[in-house]
């Protein structure tokens, strides 16, 4: 069993690390997050042209490469911060389309995402915050031909900049029984999205709000109250794309402690010769290479389709949220002063930490599940 990445994907890494750089520097970041959406047209589609909105996707709808290419590319775009609904699309919507989809929605919705002329995300979390089944109360009524929603969904990422919606909405019972999924197309009548003001402002996030939304029958994904296990699915492999895009802003905020750390000096000499500088930057080495090789099998176990696939994704989100958190504010703190201060960038590392340690389950919840597995 070999866990390296091929010299095709190597040579994708090296081909993303250079294209960010030049692209999605910092400047290009905050600029970004000062616009209504965080969201450049313009970058979009030169993303669409390296053929990255295709990764992942089955050929048969436009795409190229697998999931781990995606992984690779994720990873990269974690280490520059890349606003827009990159993620958003490729790693959650995607997945779930996959899953669930029928061929008519794979179809539209896929080829156009692979062109790159579309974008979608996934509205999923409620006011409860919960990333499981319990959490899921947006009406969802049949009506005559077709569906009606009533709702709101929280913290909705990049929304405002998606052309397809992945919606999961209650159609009857509780918890796993009864979840239906729906592709909802641009914003029908009764459909509003309003920006929240949130701690990450290189992720846009909003609320949706549905007021007896009318969807035709062919919105529905996968068969009415049969959505929960296609989204299961599709919510492991959306796991491991976070988790990949989170490792990379750990080994970015590393490589930049530890640069400062060489550089910076006190008493004459560079503050990384004093062990309490060190010590914490070693630390930061093992959270961030165990990070990683969690993320790397678990992306593995995902597209593999192993037995122990929901297992990896789980470990690798529940260490990757506290290594995230625990680099970057270590980050900050070997810094010193300046790593304080708005115009430094370690509190952006800081900020996207904390909106991913809870998106899709924070540590808790998935240490959790990880006992359930085991059995525990």
């Amino acid at each position: 069993m070999d866990f390296a990445f091929s010299e095709e994907q190597e040579m994708l890494r090296r081909s993303a690390r250079e294209f960010l750089a030049k692209e999605c520097s910092p400047k290009v970041v905050r600029r970004l997050m000062e616009s209504a959406d965080a969201y450049d047209g313009g970058l979009w589609k030169k993303l669409a042209d390296l053929g990255w909105t295709s990764l992942g996707i089955p050929e048969q709808y436009g795409g190229v490469g697998t999931f781990l290419d995606l992984i690779v590319v994720l990873e990269e775009a974690g280490r520059t911060l890349l606003p827009g609904p990159f993620f958003s699309t490729m790693g959650l919507a995607v997945p779930v389309i996959i899953e669930a989809g029928t061929e008519a929605q794979k179809k539209e919705a896929l080829s156009a995402i692979a062109s790159g002329s579309a974008r979608a995300t996934l509205a999923f979390t409620e006011p409860s915050g919960r990333w499981d089944a319990s959490g899921v109360g947006l009406s969802a009524k049949q009506k005559a031909g077709g569906w009606q929603l009533d709702g709101v969904k929280l913290f909705v990422p990049d929304a405002e900049a998606a052309d397809y919606t992945v919606v999961v909405a209650r159609s009857r019972g509780e918890g796993e029984e009864g979840v239906t999924l729906f592709l909802v197309k641009g914003r029908p009548k009764g459909m509003t999205v309003k920006p929240l003001e949130t701690l990450d402002m290189t992720r846009r996030w909003s609320e949706v709000r549905f007021d007896a939304v009318q969807l035709n029958a062919d919105a529905v994904m996968g068969g009415p109250d049969k959505g929960w296990p296609a989204l299961k699915r599709a919510l492991e492999w959306a796991t491991a794309a976070l988790c990949a895009e989170m490792v990379g802003g750990v080994q970015k905020v590393l490589e930049t402690s530890t640069e400062y750390a060489k550089t910076r000096q006190q008493f004459g000499k560079p503050i990384g010769i004093y062990q309490a500088v060190s010590h914490k930057l070693a630390d930061m080495l093992v959270l961030s290479e165990s990070g990683r090789s969690a993320t790397y099998y678990a992306a593995w176990a995902v597209e593999a389709d192993a037995p122990d696939r929901s297992l990896a994704s789980s470990m690798a989100k529940a260490y990757v949220s506290d290594a995230y958190r625990k680099v970057a504010g270590d980050g900050i703190q070997v810094h010193g002063g300046i790593g304080f201060t708005w115009e430094h960038d370690m509190h952006l590392y800081f900020k996207r930490a904390k909106s991913s340690e809870v998106t899709l389950g924070d540590a808790t919840y998935h240490r959790e599940l990880v006992a359930q597995a085991l059995d525990l």
